[in-house]
């Protein structure tokens, strides 16, 4: 399995989706990561100026099963699913200890940071 984080450093999830240039990319088999890599992500920052269209944002992950994310709009959220991700709002930051959360089945999920466009 794939788990895909979107990040602006590298080591914390980033509070908003949209403005993430990047992803970490952990491959993980029986509860271990194999592999970590960081991938560039589209980045729209501006959707008033890249439009509205979320489908590139997710290409680079098409490997991957999960995305965890700290905050998201509706519309990537649904253009998210539509690629097959289970997507994963949550608070913590610290990307290692959120990975860490995710696979044993302790990370806490926070379907309130998924808003409306305009509304973080």
């Amino acid at each position: 399995m794939k788990i895909a984080v979107a990040t602006e450093d590298g080591k914390t999830v980033s509070a908003h989706f949209g403005k993430a240039p990047y992803y970490v990319v952990v491959q993980v088999s029986e509860g271990k990561v194999l592999e970590r890599e960081m991938r560039a992500k589209a980045y729209h920052g501006n959707h008033q100026e890249y439009g509205h269209d979320h489908a590139d944002m997710f290409t680079c992950i098409a490997d991957c099963q999960v995305l965890i994310v700290g905050g998201m709009g509706a519309p990537a959220h649904e253009t998210a699913l539509a690629h097959g991700l289970k997507v994963v709002p949550t608070n913590p930051r610290d990307i290692s200890a959120v990975i860490a959360s995710y696979l044993d089945g302790t990370l806490e999920e926070n379907p309130s940071l998924i808003h409306t466009p305009g509304a973080h």
